[in-house]
């Protein structure tokens, strides 16, 4: 009697080896007890979107006479009333940008995706900060590149460090946050912002300014953005989103790129998915067209900024002596490092116990990571529960 042996499972693809789950998003999985207070998510709080605003902007786009135009497909580049309201809302703040400038994309993250597919090959070297944003670490692998970090401190990227490794390494592109970035809350001060921008043109690198979290700021002054800079005009490409200041659930995003990159983008895009949601897209105009969005960021900014104080005020209590934390002029989170040789994601067991989520530094990390970091999210709950959460993670930590 003849037996058959079991057929070998079909290979993935050798791209997807070494690419890690992302552990903030396998801990968004874990954490459906209502019990659980969660600072693992970068996560809006979902009681400050403007639900009947974004509800009658849809009314409004599906009872007029082009009702039907928005059910079908579009043109790659993006729905043009959007890209000029966005492009106005860019130059006003401080951006000089056109509506054919930009490409409107499925979050911010596909842009980032579109990015390394037009500019990456397979062995490219990308230059990051250290630490980073975990789901650029991500992209950058799956396109194959190497990824070298840069070293940081409280007001995030170092010049000099930065050029020893442009000179060292020749990277073909340069991302950073430098605003409020994620995970560490910096941000990049205006003279080593034109810093950046002139090492880029000296060494020719591609810079991608990732700026999900500007207009999110409690105090202070708005730094420039890196793309306004001189010498910035054909090197920098802008990444903006709508998930931080509107709702995630849209799922849109922008690509302000230099005229000699937005046809090869447009192919990518293509290939990609042909265009973003028409509806969504259409509402996203309308709603920008008839709300006060200037009125709805300074609510958003209003809660975060007491959200914010809430969690700062709470940590010294609750962290033990030694440790440091960020105190960040925007954006979603406080970064935080305990003292001595602990790592932060064995902790973690114990604060599940104490139905208390973070979110630890090492994945942040494209070298050799600091264990004993970790990320905290303060936009999500209120501040009495932000108080309870970090009276709970503190109890867990003496533990």
């Amino acid at each position: 009697m003849t037996s058959l042996a079991e057929p070998a499972a079909p290979a993935l693809a050798r791209r997807l080896q070494g690419v890690a789950s992302s552990p903030v998003r396998d801990l968004l999985a874990l954490l459906e007890r209502p019990e659980v207070i969660s600072f693992a998510g970068g996560l809006p709080a979902p009681e400050l979107f403007d639900v009947d605003g974004l509800r009658a902007a849809f009314d409004r786009v599906l009872g007029s006479p082009g009702a039907r135009r928005a059910l079908q497909y579009a043109p790659t580049e993006g729905d043009p009333a959007l890209r000029a309201l966005v492009a106005a809302r860019m130059t006003a703040r401080g951006l000089p940008t056109a509506a054919d400038d930009l490409l409107v994309t499925t979050g911010s993250q596909q842009a980032l995706t579109l990015v390394t597919t037009a500019l990456l090959d397979p062995g490219a070297v990308v230059a990051v900060e250290e630490p980073t944003y975990l789901a650029a670490l991500q992209c950058f692998a799956l396109a194959g590149a190497r990824v070298v970090p840069v070293a940081s401190d409280d007001d995030g990227l170092d010049p000099e460090a930065l050029e020893a490794v442009f000179a060292r390494e020749r990277p073909a592109l340069l991302y950073l946050v430098p605003t409020f970035a994620n995970p560490t809350g910096r941000t990049l001060p205006a003279e080593r912002r034109a810093a950046v921008v002139a090492l880029a043109a000296r060494y020719g690198v591609w810079v991608v300014e990732d700026d999900p979290y500007g207009e999110l700021r409690y105090r202070g002054t708005p730094e420039p953005p890196l793309a306004g800079f001189p010498g910035a005009e054909d090197r920098v490409l802008h990444l903006g989103s709508f998930s931080k200041i509107a709702s995630p659930g849209l799922r849109l995003g922008w690509l302000r790129a230099p005229a000699p990159l937005r046809g090869p983008l447009g192919v990518a895009k293509q290939a990609a998915d042909l265009h973003t949601s028409t509806i969504d897209q259409a509402a996203a105009a309308e709603w920008l067209a008839t709300v006060d969005l200037d009125a709805h960021v300074r609510r958003l900014c209003a809660a975060y900024r007491e959200r914010r104080d809430a969690m700062v005020g709470a940590l010294p209590a609750a962290l033990p002596a030694g440790s440091t934390w960020s105190d960040p002029d925007g954006g979603m989170f406080v970064w935080a490092r305990l003292p001595g040789e602990v790592d932060t994601a064995e902790l973690l067991r114990t604060a599940l116990e104490h139905d208390v989520a973070f979110v630890p530094g090492a994945p942040f990390y494209a070298g050799t990571p600091d264990r004993a970091t970790l990320r905290l999210s303060f936009t999500t709950n209120t501040p009495e529960v932000i108080t309870e959460g970090i009276t709970r993670l503190g109890r867990a930590l003496r533990r």
